[in-house]
């Protein structure tokens, strides 16, 4: 630990991890040349709400690690269940068997998802959360001999992640202009943006002009599109843009209208992070599928998961020689580690009242940012809980 270095085993210290880390290190979504020429941080710990690197500096985490760390940092409850499975066993495979951790987890994900879904897939990101939902949504509509459900409905600026699934439905061309030739197509509709409508219209009209496109590309290809995904209440990586009231709910009707799969994306908005434990019950939305992520675990481990209806579910069922298997699985599906500690952070959730006791400070944040917003040279401020 740096604490029992002296200043100059410090400074030496830090100099060794930055040589080796721009020798041998490749960040993500990071200009390499630039980070070649600085100087960075290197955190070697973390304490509640705070991140402290090598030479013993703090840092308020005000990205929570990547919206994932929704109890701070060394929660000792999450720790200690984790120290207690290693002591049980680190990892097992779920192809073909089960554990302990992963199959609590599952109960407990089923009992706090939105009505309908009861069944669980596991992943490890908030990606392939995604790309399981895809796929799932895909074959099942092979499955049910509606073959001609191949395409998927998205929305612009939406963000799912990085894998060529994710990006196929993606909508920010700074990420993914360049895969382009690799990915699937679908038809993409516009997303509302209240503050940027590209008809200057204000966020309720801009809401109403989004769903009419969106009706008339449902009804335009009726028969073709498996399943609409969107980021529910925020998209986040676009900028923060919300979704005007009502518009989530009023997509929900027009899927369910035209017989099309609803998957929201909660890998961001989920465990929270919007003031509900999944931002979908602010409009009373339950989607066909949901892909979870990032909070799950507190923060801690790697893990995702993709949830579906029992009739989505049903569809996969058959005898061994029908091939109607999802023929998905990672090696560390349903880690036991990682199911351990997600299941702490939901007793956490419990045990402390987290929603409840979010409700003052997401009050408290909305006053401030209203005294921000209020300064002449800020154009707009968006915000949906934390």
């Amino acid at each position: 630990m740096t604490e029992r270095l002296t200043d100059a085993e410090r400074a030496q210290r830090r100099k060794d991890l930055i040589e080796k880390d721009q020798r041998a290190l490749w960040h993500p979504f990071t200009q390499m040349q630039e980070w070649l020429r600085e100087e960075p941080l290197v955190i070697e710990r973390g304490e509640g709400s705070w991140l402290i690197d090598v030479e013993g500096n703090r840092y308020l985490d005000g990205v929570s690690s990547l919206w994932v760390t929704v109890h701070g940092h060394r929660r000792r409850a999450i720790d200690r269940a984790i120290k207690q499975q290693v002591d049980r066993i680190a990892h097992s495979t779920l192809l073909g068997l089960g554990n302990v951790p992963a199959i609590e987890l599952a109960d407990r994900l089923v009992r706090i998802a939105p009505a309908g879904l009861t069944r669980v897939f596991y992943s490890d990101s908030g990606s392939t959360a995604v790309e399981i939902a895809l796929k799932i949504a895909f074959q099942h509509w092979q499955l049910r001999g509606e073959t001609s459900r191949t395409r998927f409905l998205h929305f612009e600026n939406a963000y799912h992640g990085d894998t060529i699934g994710a990006v196929s439905v993606g909508g920010i061309d700074l990420f993914h202009e360049t895969y382009r030739q690799l990915l699937f197509t679908g038809y993409k509709a516009p997303a509302p943006h209240g503050y940027r409508c590209p008809d200057n219209l204000d966020e309720a009209a801009c809401g109403r002009r989004s769903l009419e496109i969106v009706e008339n590309m449902l009804r335009a290809h009726s028969g073709e599109i498996a399943a609409a995904i969107v980021e529910p209440v925020m998209q986040g990586a676009a900028g923060m843009i919300p979704q005007p009231a009502g518009w989530l709910a009023a997509l929900r009707r027009l899927c369910s209208d035209h017989n099309v799969l609803l998957i929201l994306d909660e890998v961001a908005t989920g465990f929270g992070r919007t003031g509900t434990m999944f931002a979908c019950e602010q409009e009373g939305v339950a989607p066909d599928i949901l892909c979870l992520a990032k909070g799950i675990t507190g923060g801690t481990l790697p893990l995702a998961a993709t949830l579906t209806t029992e009739t989505i579910f049903q569809a996969f069922l058959g005898r061994y020689d029908e091939f109607k298997t999802f023929f998905h699985g990672h090696t560390y599906t349903g880690n036991p580690l990682a199911c351990a500690a997600a299941i702490a952070n939901l007793d956490l959730f419990d045990k402390e009242r987290t929603l409840e006791k979010l409700q003052p400070k997401i009050r408290r944040l909305t006053r401030r940012l209203k005294e921000i917003a209020a300064l002449p040279h800020v154009g707009d401020m968006r915000q949906r809980g934390f």
